[in-house]
């Protein structure tokens, strides 16, 4: 215990000096958001530095191997493959600010590579046999074989995407994503024991580094985290839950970021199918609720709580 304790301690500590020395540099750089014309509500955004993602991404990638994480293998790649995404994010959010512009890399450019990502994140499972999946609310496990190609190949594509659909309020996407890290620690340990136990404490890391970015992101930010800390973030929820069997579970302890992934996909059948009428006065939908006059603050409480609440069903069921 003592271990974690001081995990979550000097990752946090580590993740809230390098946002501090980060944000002035991100000001000099003028690497402000811009912000999109139709939500009026953020227009004061505008200019805030954004790719705070890199202080929490790289105290992470600092943290772990600190820690003795990359003795377990599984825990090394996995930092790679959240290191990947967020590289992936670093380019899109360089073109933003370069050109001025909130759209980065095209669609299809992100897609190819995320595709290319969680391919070689599926193939990895494959060959080094981590294809047992956990079946949640049970102790029961399944050995998939080579299903775990395209199995985790949609949850790094889906974890990613759907995360930086969340990444649309301050503080939402940051505080959702410590309570799942949160819960896939506690529920890798209580699953897997000391075989678990790297992965389990680099979830910790990713605590402590969100919780030192936190503090700089929560209403009213003055960082961003950018595409290169929500895609990092989607990487990694996609990481640690797949490489510890854990796959089924990330729709469940990620049920806010399945939320905001569903009602854009909901939000687009239905303008087309209805000839341009709306579902949610926005999507994603945190962005309706906005709309509705909740605060900020108020919607990530209450996607953070959601969260929290279904780590603690699903550690309920494996104790």
């Amino acid at each position: 215990m003592a271990v974690e304790i001081l995990i979550l301690l000097l990752s946090g500590g580590l993740s809230a000096c390098l946002c501090a020395l980060l944000i002035p540099i991100l000001r000099k750089a003028k690497a402000g958001q811009t912000i999109l014309g139709y939500v009026h509500e953020h227009s004061y955004k505008g200019g805030t530095p954004t790719m705070g993602g890199i202080a929490f991404i790289l105290a992470a990638a600092v943290c772990a191997p600190a820690f003795g994480l990359f003795a377990d293998k599984r825990a090394a790649v996995a930092v790679a493959f959240g290191a990947a995404c967020a590289a992936v994010g670093f380019l899109d959010d360089f073109i933003k600010f370069r050109f001025k512009r909130n759209l980065g890399l095209r669609a299809y450019q992100k897609i190819l590579f995320q595709a290319a990502i969680a391919l070689l994140a599926g193939f990895y499972c494959w060959h080094d046999g981590l294809t047992v999946l956990n079946i949640p609310f049970t102790r029961i496990s399944v050995d998939i074989g080579a299903w775990m190609i395209p199995l985790a190949a949609f949850v790094f594509v889906a974890a990613t995407n759907c995360v930086n659909l969340t990444d649309g309020l301050d503080g939402l996407a940051a505080s959702v994503s410590f309570w799942y890290f949160a819960a896939l620690a506690a529920l890798i340990f209580f699953l897997s024991g000391t075989s678990g136990a790297a992965l389990s404490r680099l979830g910790l890391v990713l605590c402590g580094a969100l919780a030192g970015y936190l503090l700089f992101n929560t209403h009213r930010a003055s960082v961003f985290m950018g595409d290169t800390g929500s895609l990092g973030l989607g990487g990694f929820a996609a990481a640690i839950a797949v490489f510890s069997g854990n796959a089924l579970y990330v729709a469940i302890l990620g049920i806010m970021f399945v939320v905001s992934g569903i009602s854009v996909v909901l939000q687009v059948i239905y303008y087309k199918r209805t000839g341009g009428k709306r579902l949610f006065l926005m999507a994603p939908l945190h962005h309706h609720f906005q709309q509705k006059g909740y605060g900020e603050a108020k919607i990530a409480y209450a996607y953070s709580l959601i969260t929290a609440a279904a780590g603690l069903l699903c550690l309920l069921f494996v104790q």
